[in-house]
């Protein structure tokens, strides 16, 4: 078997359907299901219709994972478990919020044999909707863009590691020899995790932006955004306090620079206050560009400073402070 596509799925009923579509889609006669690749889905102890909507999929394997082991996190559990009935030389590990562009998985084995690399993962396009999710969500990947920048990250000399858990690719032989998810069992942030174990291994990786191969809808829901962005934050990035002080120094820049030109009595100095104020907007929005949101999204951002100066905070109170989160129901402690 050429490939095994992995899904963990905890109470995934609304998002499985379009995957698993998205997925079956791919069959084509140069890449049959069951011949070329499998499907497996394992349902992480779902208390919705998860597993009901498996079943609706002819050729999907459905497994159920095991009971939660002490100091496993559920996504890891969920994936060891699938890769232990795995038969591809190549492993996938998929989200069920994502969907995938036709022939993406032959092509993804094509672009990780070029490139030799051992793990290829893929940043999808994003689908936001309301006005929180499409303010607050260009500012973050606009940030991990600059944290996780592909070139240092596919570069055998830097120290910089990154994957995406929403399209993880890595050769069966590879990830068995660096431990796979056994080995980042307690990591809530198991995709970077990963990526660094096989990159201290002298692994190859590869990692990009692929609008090309796939989209994902990471939140449905406002309360579900805050949850995760909570859960992932103060572990994406190493200095979230700092993160803080840089957007409120651009909030305060944004706003304040044209109050104080408003209130400076001499021409001259409101211009100089405007060219600054201009300066910034410059700087600020060819800055958030980065994150590949729309135009209108990345105006929105500005908009979207205080709530993401928030998450920052909660998510480092919740790592450094409480020293726990919590993620579909479950609870997870820091060490």
């Amino acid at each position: 078997m050429q490939l095994t596509v992995i899904i963990p799925a905890r109470n995934e009923q609304q998002n499985l359907p379009d995957c698993l579509h998205s997925l079956l889609a791919q069959d084509e006669e140069i890449f049959r299901l069951g011949t070329d690749w499998e499907l497996i889905v394992v349902d992480d102890h779902s208390s919705d219709d998860t597993r009901a909507v498996v079943k609706q999929f002819p050729g999907v394997t459905l497994l159920s994972a095991p009971e939660l082991p002490k100091g496993w996190t559920g996504k890891a559990n969920a994936c060891w478990t699938g890769t232990q009935q795995a038969t591809g030389n190549s492993l996938l590990f998929t989200d069920a919020d994502t969907i995938h562009e036709p022939g993406d998985l032959r092509r993804a084995l094509h672009e990780a044999e070029r490139h030799h690399a051992d793990l290829l993962s893929y940043s999808p396009r994003q689908i936001v909707s309301g006005v929180l999710m499409r303010a607050v969500m260009p500012l973050i990947f606009a940030d991990l863009a600059r944290a996780y920048p592909p070139e240092k990250v596919n570069n055998p000399d830097s120290r910089i590691a990154a994957a995406n858990g929403q399209f993880l690719l890595i050769s069966r032989e590879a990830y068995f020899a660096i431990g796979g998810h056994k080995a980042v069992a307690d990591k809530v942030l198991e995709d970077v995790e990963l990526a660094t174990l096989a990159k201290k291994r002298h692994r190859s990786l590869r990692f990009r932006y692929a609008p090309d191969a796939l989209s994902t809808r990471m939140y449905r829901t406002f309360a579900q955004m805050v949850e995760g962005w909570t859960k992932n934050l103060a572990l994406l990035f190493p200095r979230p306090l700092g993160l803080v002080a840089s957007k409120v120094l651009d909030l305060t820049l944004l706003i304040g620079l044209p109050v104080a030109a408003w209130y400076v009595p001499l021409l001259l100095q409101k211009i100089a206050i405007l060219l600054l104020w201009g300066r910034q907007i410059w700087r600020y929005f060819r800055y958030v560009a980065r994150s590949n949101f729309s135009a209108g999204d990345c105006l929105l951002s500005v908009l979207g400073l205080p709530l993401y100066i928030w998450l920052l905070w909660n998510s480092w109170l919740r790592r450094h402070v409480f020293r726990a989160v919590s993620w579909k129901g479950r609870n997870y402690s820091f060490r």
